[in-house]
Formats: C-alpha cells, sequence, structure tokens
C-alpha cells in the first residue's frame, strides 16, 4: 500500500507471518429487500461493483484502483474515493463483519440489522483499523440503487476558493452532486502527455474542476446562469464523461511516469485533509514550502474537494521522503488537518499520528489494541508507533 501498511518491520523477530485473503472471495446473492450482500474479503472492489451491477444495484465506494484494491483493504483502511460526497467513506457501508482475533476467535456478526443497539459496534472498530486488532474475512455491505445516469462538467478555476464556491453554486437545487474533482495545472499537463489528449478547456488555468451529477445525462442539472461565463467542457455521453475523467483518474500514475523519464525514484504520494475554509490557504502553503525544496521536478495537487481530501505528488532526483513528510505533514498540522484522509496511517505515517490525534485518543487507542491483541502480534508497528506488549 501507499502507506506501508502491509509491509512487515524490516528487522522484526521473530520472522513476521503475512495472511493473504486473496482468496476469500465469497460473493453471497445480492439481498434486494435490504439492500445488502455480504462478501470476502478477497474480492476485488471492481468485481464487487461489476456483481451488485447486474442485480440492478451499485456499491457506494468507487476509486481508480478498483480492479486491484480489494474489500478487506479497502475496510481496514477505511477507503474513501470519488463519490464519498454522495454516499460516505467506506464506514458507511459497512453493516456487518466476520473477523479472526488474534486469539484465534472468530467474532461474526452479518445480519446487516439497520438498528442494532446491543453493545459496541465491532463493525465500526474494525474498519479502519488497518489490520491492528483482528483479520477482516468477509463483510456485510450497504448498497444503493442506481443513480439516474449523469452529466459531467469540467470548469477551469483560479483558485480553491473559487472552486469550492462552483461546487454547489454550479448545481442546481436537488440535483445529487456524485462527485467533485479538482486538479491542478501540473497534473492536467501531465496527463495529457501521458494519453496524448488535448488540453480539455479552451484557456489553460491554474485548477480544474470536474462535477458529475444524476440528472439523466442531459446536463440540464447544470445551472446555465453560474457556467454561462465560464470556460466549461460538459459530457454527456460515456465516451465524453470518460475523455473528460481521464485527466483526473491518471494523476496517480503520472509523477511516477514523469519523475522515471528524469531518472528519478517515483513520486513521493502524501494523501491529506483539511478543513474546507483552509484549503486555498493550506494548498499555498504547501506550494510555496515544496518550491523552495532543491530537487523538486514536478508537485501536483489533486484530490476530492468536497470533503477537503487532496493528494500530494511530489518528484525529483533529491527529494528525500522524510523531509517532505514533514514540509507537507507539518502545514496539516498547522490547519488542523489529519494526515491521512483515506490511506491509512500504515506503517510510514505512524510517527506523525500525534499531528492529527490527542494524546488522550492515542491513549485509548492503545488501551484497544493492548484488550484485544496483548501480545502485539496483529501488524507491529502499523498505526501506532510501537508494539503494544513489549
Amino acid at each position: 500500500g501507499l502507506v506501508a501498511g502491509g509491509v512487515p518491520a524490516p528487522d522484526a523477530d521473530p520472522a513476521p507471518v503475512i495472511v493473504s485473503t486473496r482468496r476469500l472471495t465469497r460473493l453471497d446473492p445480492v439481498d434486494d429487500v435490504s439492500g445488502q450482500v455480504t462478501v470476502g474479503a478477497g474480492v476485488t472492489l471492481g468485481d464487487l461493483h461489476r456483481y451488485v451491477a447486474a442485480a440492478g444495484w451499485e456499491y457506494g465506494v468507487d476509486l481508480a484502483a478498483r480492479d486491484s484494491a480489494t474489500i478487506g483493504g479497502t475496510v481496514a483502511t477505511n477507503a474513501g474515493g470519488i463519490r464519498v460526497i454522495a454516499h460516505g467513506m467506506t464506514r458507511a457501508q459497512v453493516v456487518g463483519i466476520e473477523a479472526v482475533l488474534p486469539d484465534g476467535s472468530v467474532v461474526e456478526h452479518l445480519a446487516g440489522l439497520p438498528k442494532d443497539n446491543t453493545g459496541y459496534d465491532l463493525a465500526s472498530l474494525l474498519t479502519g483499523s488497518e489490520g491492528t486488532l483482528a483479520v477482516i474475512t468477509a463483510v456485510r455491505l450497504r448498497l444503493h440503487r442506481p443513480h439516474p445516469a449523469s452529466s459531467v462538467a469540467l470548469l477551469g478555476v483560479q483558485t480553491y476558493d473559487d472552486a469550492l464556491a462552483l461546487m454547489h453554486a454550479a448545481v442546481r437545487p436537488g440535483v445529487t452532486l456524485l462527485a467533485a474533482e479538482v486538479t491542478d495545472r501540473t497534473g492536467v499537463e501531465l496527463a495529457m502527455r501521458m494519453s496524448g489528449l488535448p488540453w480539455p478547456l479552451e484557456q489553460r488555468h491554474p485548477l480544474t474542476l470536474l462535477l458529475e451529477i444524476a440528472d439523466g445525462g442531459e446536463g440540464e442539472g447544470f445551472d446555465p446562469g453560474v457556467l454561462g461565463d465560464l470556460d466549461v467542457a460538459i459530457g454527456l455521453d460515456a465516451t465524453d464523461i470518460e475523455r473528460l475523467w481521464t485527466y483526473r483518474e491518471l494523476q496517480g500514475q503520472v509523477f511516477t511516469a514523469y519523475a522515471a523519464e528524469h531518472g528519478a525514484p517515483p513520486a513521493h504520494k502524501l494523501d491529506i485533509s483539511i478543513p474546507l475554509r483552509d484549503l486555498a490557504a493550506c494548498a499555498e502553503l504547501l506550494r510555496q514550502r515544496v518550491e523552495a525544496y532543491p530537487g523538486v521536478i514536478a508537485f501536483g495537487v489533486f484530490g476530492h474537494l468536497g470533503d477537503g481530501n487532496i493528494h500530494v505528488e511530489i518528484a525529483g532526483p533529491g527529494v528525500d521522503d522524510e523531509a517532505v513528510d514533514m514540509i507537507v505533514l507539518g502545514a496539516v498540522r498547522d490547519f488542523g488537518g489529519s494526515v491521512s484522509a483515506e490511506h491509512g496511517i500504515g506503517r510510514a505515517k505512524a510517527p506523525f499520528l500525534e499531528f492529527s490525534r490527542s494524546p488522550a485518543e492515542i491513549a485509548a487507542m492503545r488501551a484497544i489494541k493492548a484488550a484485544l491483541d496483548p501480545r502485539g502480534i496483529m501488524n507491529p508497528g502499523v498505526l501506532l508507533a510501537d508494539r503494544v506488549g513489549e
């Protein structure tokens, strides 16, 4: 993963046991009455989408790595993606869970009852626990009826504040906003290099804002009074929608590809979230700090505007991962943001957990860890910086 959540400590003694859940590919029949399905941890997100679509449903979490990300992994990290603004994070989809605890006992609560106040919510606790409390083997998931056909607008904007204002102003009242994604100019230009696509708008802007709405695919859900004076491209059919999304979906690849062209190591990737009111100021501070760092050949910010989740990519032959972590995550701390929006803490960000959580919160996490895993055998060094039980 992107934060070394599944990477054992290099000096681990005794040698670690690595567990794969790839073969747990259970796919139970879709429950049309409750709108739920129970699936194994090894099912990929893409396979789940295709499976439930055949039954007339959709799953609320989607992301670019859908054909490699597994359900167990997305639950363990509480993954987000491009539909959070419409459906919430993975935790909002999980209504039941099956997992193996460190002592070998199995906890199973897969009834999926909408109302169930019988004690602690273990499904919620294990979602986002990154394998530090149990091995997730199956989950019961909430499904959604498909939205009407969608329309996409790609707009050129000057600032993050402009993008935030347009995110809602450009959409007519009552129309469901499915996605609001922002990409900076560097990212769009690198996507053009990789895909061969032209610049998508008439002019080159500091930022592009992609809005996808559920309006029947006619484009009538956008407010013409707002879009009329803007540089905008509208996608109504599947081909145009896919083309406009390409600039955004390639962002996870283009900076590393550009780095390789220049003989540099893969781009350093950071996943953060910032309070929306501070997004513009934080992005500008990051730009100033990173551009002042020696050896950077490409720097980009893109992500999910609606929930303040941005991804930072830094490429260059002289980039030191620990140094740029301090640059970026220090800014996150200053603005009261989160050092991990959707990828988890893993091993890489464990030392920075205190940037986003109070000592009392971390102490509570350690107490939970110690209670369920007193020997500290579950993903030691991940999420919490040291091993419980040592």
